[in-house]
């Protein structure tokens, strides 16, 4: 493997994961890393055939299905879905109709091929944070999993939530939030976000925002034991560790939410 474009990755991974390009060469790197796979399954304690790209645990997905309850049929849309992962084991467990939507094309290939491995059902696209592309009204659940704090502008992102919503669906946001919005050793895209002011003030009523301590355990020991791994020339694992170091850093400078809120009747 090249050096100098691991090097690069970490780079971008670490200081402005931000563009569809970004994300394309990270997934495509992440294919070759069965390691990172292990990893992410074992410690959030994963069903061994979910491919996560997240920090969402085990339990926390279930959390995330309860307040969601998609009914066999009914659609959700898992926005920002990365490989599918979470999409496809909640449709699996729950026999809603699955929507996935993500700005990286390289994602968007991964997650269509996994759906078809795995026989399950699933229509996904590229598109945005605030412009999924989708009609209105066409979800009766919408989830997205640690990806908010890249929605620019955020607002934008929840509005698009809202208008993609049947009235009365869910929305399920898993994120972080800034202990103290003004530190500055925070990337300013973290300390945007502001989940209980936002969600009401994009439209969204019965806004529940709930810290979650014990998914914060979890992700800590995840970033700690990936520091353990020999990552040889494995890209995806020597970024992950980069920002595992980096994470750990300023672990206390966030804390983990679980936000929920539904469409009110137009």
């Amino acid at each position: 493997m090249d050096r100098g474009r691991g090097d690069e990755i970490n780079r971008i991974k670490v200081e402005r994961v931000t563009t569809a390009e970004d994300f394309d060469r990270w997934y495509a790197d992440r294919v070759e890393s069965p390691v990172a796979d292990e990893l992410v399954q074992r410690v959030l304690a994963l069903p061994a055939d979910l491919q996560s790209t997240s920090l969402l645990t085990g339990q926390g997905l279930d959390e995330v299905v309860a307040i969601l309850g998609p009914r066999p049929g009914q659609v959700l849309l898992d926005l920002a879905c990365g490989r599918g992962g979470y999409g496809l084991e909640i449709v699996r467990r729950t026999g809603c109709r699955l929507v996935g939507v993500d700005f990286s094309a390289v994602a968007i290939e991964q997650a269509t091929r996994r759906a078809a491995e795995l026989a399950i059902p699933a229509d996904f696209q590229v598109g945005q944070l605030t412009d999924t592309g989708l009609e209105d009204a066409c979800a009766d659940a919408v989830l997205i999993v640690d990806a908010f704090q890249f929605a620019d502008p955020k607002l934008d992102a929840l509005r698009e939530c809202l208008r993609v919503l049947h009235p009365g669906g869910r929305l399920v946001i898993t994120t972080w939030e800034p202990v103290d919005p003004a530190d500055e050793r925070l990337p300013l895209r973290m300390r945007q976000v502001d989940l209980a002011n936002q969600l009401p003030e994009a439209g969204f009523a019965d806004v529940e925002v709930t810290s979650k301590p014990e998914w914060r355990e979890i992700e800590q020991r995840f970033w700690q034991e990936s520091l353990t791994v020999d990552a040889g020339d494995d890209l995806a694992m020597q970024s992950m560790q980069d920002e595992a170091r980096r994470v750990l850093k300023g672990f206390d400078l966030r804390r983990r939410v679980l936000a929920s809120a539904t469409a009110p009747p137009r």
